[in-house]
C-alpha cells in the first residue's frame, strides 16, 4: 500500500514522508546497515542479517501488492534517514494484525522523526482497518517505549533475558500493541 508524499518540519528541520520505490533500494541496503551500528537497540548486531539492494526491491515491490503492509521512508535533502515498515499477517486468524519497526538514523534523533512514522502508521492503520498493531522494543529503550505509550500502545508482555548484547549482558524484550478505537 502507498500513501501520499507530505512534507514536515520541526526544530528547523524539514523532510519528506513517503513511500519508497525501487530506485531507494541500495540507499535503503546502506542505512540499515550504518542505523544497525548506531545503536544497541536494533535486533541485529552489526553486520548481521544484511539485506542487499536487490532484498530491498523485493521488498518494496511486495508491499506496494499488499493492500495491509506499508513501508514509509523519512528524506531530508534527497537522502533517506529513517524508514518504517508495517507488516500485515497472513494467516486468516490473525489477520486484523500487523507488526510492525522503526529505525531513525542517529544524526537525525530528536528531530520528530520517529514520531511522525509511528503517526503515519497509526493512522493508515485505522484506515485499512486492522484491529491491532504491535512491536517488540528493548526495555532498557525508555524513549521508544513513552513514545509507543503516547500513541496508545500499551506493554503485552516481557520475554526476559530475550537479548545478548555484545555487552555481555542480556536484556528484556517488551512486546507492546495498540487496539484500533481503544486509544
Amino acid at each position: 500500500m502507498r500513501i501520499n508524499e507530505f512534507q514536515i518540519e520541526n526544530e528547523g528541520l524539514i523532510w519528506t514522508l513517503r513511500c519508497p520505490n525501487v530506485d531507494d533500494s541500495t540507499a535503503l541496503a546502506d542505512l540499515r546497515i550504518k542505523i544497525d551500528s548506531q545503536t544497541e537497540f536494533m535486533d541485529r548486531e552489526n553486520g548481521e542479517g544484511i539485506l542487499s539492494s536487490e532484498d530491498f526491491k523485493n521488498i518494496i515491490a511486495e508491499d506496494n501488492k499488499d493492500d495491509r503492509s506499508l513501508f514509509l521512508v523519512a528524506e531530508v535533502e534527497g537522502r533517506i534517514v529513517g524508514f518504517a515498515r508495517c507488516i500485515g499477517k497472513k494467516l486468516r486468524r490473525f489477520r486484523h494484525q500487523a507488526d510492525f519497526g522503526i529505525c531513525v538514523e542517529r544524526d537525525y534523533w530528536g528531530y520528530g522523526i520517529g514520531s511522525e512514522l509511528l503517526n503515519a502508521i497509526v493512522i493508515w492503520s485505522e484506515q485499512v482497518g486492522l484491529k491491532k498493531i504491535t512491536l517488540s522494543v528493548v526495555e532498557d529503550n525508555v524513549k521508544a517505549i513513552s513514545l509507543y505509550k503516547k500513541y496508545g500502545f500499551i506493554v503485552e508482555g516481557r520475554l526476559i533475558d530475550d537479548r545478548y548484547h555484545s555487552d555481555g549482558k542480556f536484556y528484556n524484550t517488551i512486546i507492546m500493541g495498540r487496539i484500533s478505537g481503544n486509544n
